[in-house]
């Protein structure tokens, strides 16, 4: 956000990194390292982080690719169907939004286990059923965060599901940090998705 002065003055988009920032940060939390710049999974043990930023953003953020489609590379490329999810542990979402109470910047991290979740591979095996059937052409599953809302539920129309919420923090201006709102750890080893209500996007 420092940045945002300066490209207002000059027109342009506010650099930000919220990929490499948001993979940092999911490390730091479960000490479970990167790749070292290599192809593949976005954590050593086959994990992911999928991240979205609201903080002057100008279209609709959204977590993009949130499970695998399409990949032809020997590094990245998966089954076309729900078992290309059995090699990942664990699937991160970062959104980086405001309360929709004091507009306080903050960050919410929800995490899935795509190896285990019945809800979750149920709600992607109808994704990859469709797209085999030719029903979806695109390779770009998309999830529709809870952005600015106090809410756990993300938007699909293959279905709305409450994701288990692995941490949230706010920033503070008179400290000028990010201070703790919730940190769930037993959500990487019991968490599970449920249904949600209606199946609308946002």
């Amino acid at each position: 956000m420092d940045a945002k002065p300066f490209a207002d003055a000059t027109g342009q988009l506010v650099p930000s990194d919220t990929k490499a920032w948001s993979q940092i940060l999911i490390c730091a939390l479960t000490d479970i390292k990167g790749r070292a710049r290599q192809k593949g999974s976005d954590l050593e043990d086959g994990s992911d982080v999928k991240a979205a930023n609201c903080w002057c953003a100008i279209d609709t953020p959204r977590f993009n690719g949130a499970i695998p489609a399409g990949r032809t590379t020997v590094a990245s490329k998966k089954a076309h169907d729900v078992s290309a999810l059995d090699g990942m542990p664990y699937l991160f979402f970062v959104l980086w939004d405001n309360r929709p109470d004091n507009k306080k910047p903050r960050c919410r991290i929800w995490c899935v286990r795509p190896q285990k979740d019945k809800v979750f591979r149920g709600m992607a095996a109808k994704w990859y059923k469709q797209r085999e059937a030719g029903t979806i052409t695109s390779n770009n599953f998309q999830l529709h965060p809870p952005r600015f809302k106090n809410s756990d539920v993300f938007r699909n129309l293959c279905g709305n599901l409450s994701y288990p919420l692995f941490f949230s923090a706010v920033w503070e201006e008179s400290s000028k940090k990010f201070v703790l709102e919730s940190y769930n750890p037993d959500v990487l080893s019991a968490g599970e998705c449920s249904v949600a209500s209606s199946t609308s996007l946002p």
